[in-house]
């Protein structure tokens, strides 16, 4: 079962959720948004990446990217995973 430490006190932080798996969840407790790693350093590294893409940083996904992606032709609901989530 996985296990979760933080300091609700004043709403902002960081909650670390420690996975069955090994890997540890990071946790943005004022936006919720949340990333994983290994370690907690890796943890908050990709959460620091995934707080500044919530507020509108880094760059759009281009017709280009899809496709490179192999998601061109792909809709909502359809089945088949691509290969790179495979």
């Amino acid at each position: 079962m996985a296990s979760a430490t933080r300091d609700p006190s004043n709403g902002e932080g960081v909650e670390f959720i420690h996975e069955d798996d090994g890997s540890i969840t990071a946790k943005d407790i004022e936006t919720g948004v949340a990333s994983f790693g290994d370690t907690k350093a890796e943890a908050l590294r990709m959460l620091a990446e995934a707080i500044e893409l919530h507020e509108g940083g880094g760059e759009p996904v281009t017709d280009e990217d899809l496709e490179e992606w192999g998601l061109e032709d792909t809709e909502p609901g359809d089945e088949e995973l691509p290969d790179f989530m495979k």
